[in-house]
């Protein structure tokens, strides 16, 4: 087993590199930063312009290879370049809205999870009744429904309860804190912040995962193992969970291992509607400022979580088959 995870570990590794790489060329031969200080009042000489490119490592009269190794040599030490509008490192950027990402998309994906496993498997073993019917519509509905209208419709919902409490800001809807508040007033108000997103992102987990698991279950509960384990001597329910539910995950670890991976930096509408200023609404703005180096760090930061995310669901894999531990 250590062999196996090794050797992913290292294709896992090249595969970050070529998609890190990939990235900042074809950011590097694409993007025109020079058109951000361009058509100002008062104008800016082209040779402060020229100047300001190049100590950015953005100069397009450099070639792009030419460039390209510098950035590369640069990465070797862990630094990913500057902003392209400051001197302010891309590393030290890339820290801080790493664990703004983390600290709403931890709870609210790891929440959506499970509540979709739950609700997947009543809907199997509770096939065609009700419990599956309402499932079923519900999970329809909110995958069907715009990203945008679902969390205009969260924030509405909790306008109302802020105004029925009598206290605006009760569940405040924009920002991760506030900063004038100090101590325990400090964390209350983070966490107040934090539920109209987490929910969101619950929602939306829960619609997804409860799918692939009903799906999942469904295929498990006709199969030949479970019927034998039911003539065995074990119980409807002894049967389902010690050995439905777990073979039925098996396929479940993978996609929500990757989906987590993916996530950190898809969470595009909810940062920027909710304005948490994390990961997804940091690659739009840096695609909108043509900043080269920001795209491919977070590129990197991606290529690294899918990395991690393909460890864990080989480890997931193996805690929950036997027949991986065995190989």
């Amino acid at each position: 087993m250590l062999k196996f995870l090794a050797r992913r570990l290292v294709n896992y590794l090249v595969l970050v590199f070529i998609a890190t790489s990939l990235a900042y060329i074809l950011a590097s031969t694409t993007f025109h930063p020079e058109n951000k200080y361009l058509g100002r009042n008062p104008p800016i000489p082209a040779t402060t312009i020229q100047q300001i490119l190049k100590d950015h490592n953005a100069d397009p009269n450099i070639p792009v290879l030419v460039r390209y190794d510098h950035w590369a040599l640069g990465i070797a030490h862990g630094d990913f370049g500057k902003k392209i509008d400051g001197d302010e490192p891309v590393t030290a950027e890339l820290k801080r809205r790493v664990g703004v990402s983390l600290r709403l998309l931890l709870i609210g994906t790891t929440l959506g999870a499970v509540l979709g496993v739950l609700i997947g498997v009543v809907g199997a073993v509770r096939h065609r009744k009700p419990a599956d019917a309402v499932g079923t519509v519900a999970s329809y509905v909110l995958l069907a429904t715009p990203t945008i209208v679902i969390i205009i419709v969260v924030q509405t919902v909790f306008v109302w309860i802020n105004q029925k409490a009598g206290n605006p800001s009760l569940f405040p809807q924009t920002g991760e804190y506030s900063s004038n508040l100090h101590g325990s007033a400090f964390w209350l108000d983070r966490a107040r912040r934090l539920v109209a997103p987490t929910i969101v992102l619950t929602l939306f987990g829960a619609s997804f995962y409860s799918r692939y698991q009903r799906s999942a279950m469904l295929d498990v509960l006709g199969s030949d193992f479970l019927r034998t384990a039911r003539a065995k001597g074990l119980t409807r329910q002894q049967a389902l969970f010690k050995h439905g539910v777990r073979t039925a995950l098996i396929p479940m670890m993978t996609f929500f291992a990757y989906s987590f991976g993916l996530l950190l930096t898809g969470a595009v509408f909810t940062e920027t509607l909710f304005n948490w200023n994390g990961m997804g609404q940091y690659l739009v703005q840096s695609v909108q400022d043509r900043d080269t180096n920001a795209v491919a760090a977070v590129t990197c930061f991606t290529a690294v979580l899918v990395l991690l995310a393909g460890m864990l669901s080989d480890v997931l894999l193996a805690a929950l088959d036997p027949r991986v531990r065995s190989k």
